[in-house]
């Protein structure tokens, strides 16, 4: 039977003449920050001072130590490295194993009989970029960092959310395996389901050591109580099972998740050499790309159920991804999932995930949309870096493959845009950009290797150069002029029929901006938070944002800071609900983004610290599956009645036309049936839209527990009364929560409580509340220990002065 010998202990770092203990996996910076020879990056302005690490060239090593009596019968011994970040040489008491140029390979040495001291050389990523830019000549990006001549996480070298903080080391674990006669090489489920049968057809490869080649080797497989034996004569074989009567595997909202225990073992005679294991889930995906009268659809097709997507984009949640863990993704995945968000698309300037994430979004019932790595640039196709790049895609495509939650591949995110739209090709002058990869040898290995999932050759993409690659009516489509230039209203003049992108920035969470920049007197222009700020014209577009709507305060960081969240909030909102209510010409949402990587400014629903942004909780109420809003048009509001369950939704909506004060002007019931996975829509009657000239009026929508509210003018237009409410504070359970019961006495809009005010590790679980004259709310805050009715009113904002 096969031995693996984790390699995780002993190593070292040389650093300037001397050893440093090393952590494997892990890298330079990491191992650097633990020995205090570098301040946290994260933190002030310390990334300035770090930037020497990425330039220099590192090297780890340790004692590899010859085989025991007890494993020196195995026939070979393979040194296995599942990711190395990412030009190295490797060499073993002397001699060279081999050298690599990209951190999305595993990489296999055969070390057998060798032993003695393994040094791994990591030259900086800058020299071998440039060393590839010569060869390849020059291509443009839209960062002034050589990301696309490296395969390496792209961010590494920055983005408009993340530090440049250029990364080197053995970033995967790493291992010895000793085997004899023959080992699995590689386990390819083709995973499919027909009336109600599941099949699996195996594809399996063999390698084999000089004594084992020739003999007759047996593959067994099983999997739902259904088990196959076929013989392998060669190194290839396959083996089909036939499982009746599965239960299928469902995106979550839409049913449950059955995982199956898929075993593989390699066995000659009755002795096994080796084995493999994986969980797997039947279900068929398509995504429908026809054509209507409307454009051309992008409709995700899960076990035959047409599905609007409630997704968010995904990137690496630390810009140093060994630290994260396991116990991370799932706190991460979890608030996905708690924010109703069925889809999590892997952007393109990240990393193919571990193992890990997609496990658990088997679990969860999260669709995995998996970008291959190219984003913002154009990429060159000459080699060293197109082997590289088939290497890749093929290393991981078998990899990743097994998982049920595994829905899409897509080529790459905004090259086929910039091409077309960001005058690169002039710049090229003939040079290959990354077309090559997107639209011929990407479809080729997914439809060799994974012909169970479609394929997109990016994002934003119209399906072919006949039209715009981000024309909103046709594909997908990426919806940045609204934060860029506009107001988010605008997010309503257009019905995409499938927004892979879109979002707007707040800063995050109080606690985690006292966190990273420690002493500094905080203002939107303080040092350190212009430093945290990497967009481009970032806080000028927060406050042009917040401007639209409220009068901009000067010299108070707090108020800065709570209407930067609100605004964030509401315009994520108004374009989902806007989208959602044209359901099904438009079929999905993606925002940008779920996660940040550091403590940032950002488009993020969570924060570098992992605390929710008022944006978390908005997503759950407007990814719910069923949802009221109320739609403004040229003829007054409509009410959209939206309903993603699985099952009718009738009910009555009562429509209250309301004065500032509270007191109200008009009132009609409506009933009201959305069939399942429908929408209904109803004219609001005249007598009960808002006059918009007299900034006194608004109109509210009620059904069961729903609210949608309507609000014809900003609100630095609106007559509000200066906002009056009661706070009262009551211990729950056994002392470790409080709710904070806060009683209206005038309209109270946007009501927060920021619990991390209250306690560094306190949260609430609500978000934006408004309260009409008399309503009361109660806030459940965990973690904040004794709370007095003061402190909880220092920490509860509203959108009119306090």
């Amino acid at each position: 039977m096969k031995e693996v010998v984790p390699l995780t202990e002993g190593w070292s770092l040389h650093h300037d003449g001397s050893p440093l203990p090393a952590t494997v996996p892990g890298c330079v910076h990491t191992d650097l920050l633990a020995a205090g020879e570098i301040p946290d990056p994260y933190t002030g302005l310390n990334e300035r001072e770090v930037q020497w690490v990425g330039r220099r060239a590192w090297t780890y090593g340790r004692d590899l130590a010859p085989a025991d009596t007890a494993t020196a019968s195995h026939e070979r011994t393979d040194l296995v490295f599942d990711g190395l970040d990412t030009a190295a040489t490797i060499t073993l008491d002397g001699r060279e194993l081999g050298r690599t140029r990209n951190m999305h390979r595993r990489y296999r040495f055969d070390v057998t009989g060798h032993h003695g001291r393994l040094h791994v050389e990591f030259a900086s990523a800058y020299d071998e970029a440039e060393f590839v830019r010569v060869l390849t000549g020059e291509r443009p990006n839209v960062y002034p960092e050589p990301f696309q001549y490296i395969r390496k996480m792209a961010c590494s070298f920055g983005w408009d959310w993340g530090p440049t903080l250029v990364t080197a080391g053995i970033w995967r674990p790493v291992r010895l395996e000793r085997w004899s006669t023959a080992r699995l090489a590689e386990v390819r489920p083709l995973v499919t389901v027909e009336d109600g049968t599941g099949r699996v057809e195996i594809h399996v490869g063999v390698e084999r050591t000089g004594s084992g080649a020739g003999r007759p080797l047996t593959v067994h497989a099983a999997v739902g109580g259904v088990q196959r034996r076929v013989t392998v004569d060669g190194t290839r074989a396959v083996v089909t099972l036939d499982v009746p009567d599965v239960s299928l595997w469902w995106p979550r909202g839409y049913g449950e998740q059955p995982l199956y225990d898929l075993e593989v073992t390699l066995v000659d005679e009755e002795r096994q050499l080796d084995s493999w294991h994986r969980r797997i889930g039947f279900r068929t995906v398509e995504l429908d790309r026809s054509a209507d009268e409307h454009g051309t659809g992008f409709t995700f097709v899960v076990n035959g159920v047409r599905i609007f997507a409630r997704g968010v984009n995904w990137i690496p949640d630390d810009t140093f991804p060994s630290r994260i863990t396991p116990e991370r993704y799932r706190a991460r995945l979890t608030q996905a999932a708690e924010a109703n968000v069925d889809l999590v698309r892997i952007w393109g300037g990240g990393i193919y995930e571990d193992d890990a994430f997609y496990d658990i979004c088997d679990e969860l019932g999260l669709m995995v949309w998996q970008d291959f790595l190219f984003a913002c640039a154009a990429y060159p196709e000459e080699q060293p870096l197109r082997g590289e790049v088939e290497a890749e895609a093929r290393d991981n495509v078998v990899r990743l493959m097994p998982h049920p939650s595994l829905v899409l591949w897509n080529g790459n995110n905004e090259n086929l845009w910039g091409f077309r739209d960001w005058d690169w090709e002039p710049g090229l002058q003939g040079n290959s950009w990354g077309g090559g990869y997107y639209l011929d040898l990407l479809p080729r290995v997914v439809a060799e290797l994974d012909p169970t999932r479609p394929y997109t050759a990016g994002s934003p993409w119209s399906g072919s150069w006949e039209h715009h690659p981000n024309d909103p009516a046709h594909g997908t489509h990426h919806s940045w002029e609204v934060w860029n230039r506009r107001d988010y209203a605008e997010y309503r003049d257009s019905v995409p029929r499938f927004v892979a992108e879109f979002g707007w920035q707040a800063p995050p969470a109080h606690a985690t901006l006292r966190r990273a920049l420690p002493g500094e007197e905080l203002a939107p222009d303080s040092p350190g938070m212009l430093h945290h700020q990497k967009a481009e014209d970032g806080n000028g577009k927060l406050n042009r944002g917040i401007a639209r709507h409220f009068d901009l305060p000067e010299g108070d960081f707090d108020r800065w800071h709570y209407l930067a969240q609100v605004v964030q909030a509401r315009a994520v909102a108004a374009g989902i609900e806007h989208w959602r209510a044209h359901w099904p010409v438009c079929a999905g949402t993606v925002v940008w983004q779920l996660n940040d990587c550091w403590p940032v400014n950002s488009w993020a629903a969570v924060d570098g610290d992992g605390r929710l942004k008022p944006l978390h909780h908005e997503l759950r109420r407007v990814y719910a599956d069923r949802l009221l809003t109320l739609q403004p048009g040229p003829d007054g509001p409509a009410l959209a009645v939206i309903n993603q369950s699985g099952t009718p939704w009738r009910t009555t909506v009562t429509l209250r036309r309301l004065h500032a004060d509270g007191t109200v002007a008009g009132e009609t019931p409506i009933e009201v049936t959305a069939g399942a996975r429908e929408v209904a829509r109803h004219a609001v009657p005249r007598d009960l839209v808002p006059d918009e000239r007299s900034g006194k009026e608004f109109l509210v929508a009620d059904a069961e527990d729903l609210r949608a509210l309507h609000f014809p003018v900003p609100d630095k237009e609106f007559a509000y009364q200066a906002p009056r409410y009661d706070v009262e504070v009551t211990p729950v359970g056994d002392g470790g929560s409080v709710e904070v019961v806060v009683t209206a006495h005038t309209l109270v809009r946007d009501l927060l409580l920021q619990a991390d005010r209250l306690g560094a590790d306190a949260v609430c679980d609500s978000g934006l509340r408004t309260l009409l004259p008399g309503e009361r709310v109660r806030l459940r805050v965990r973690g904040a220990g004794a709370v007095t009715a003061d402190a909880a009113r220092a920490a509860l904002f509203c959108v009119a002065q306090r």
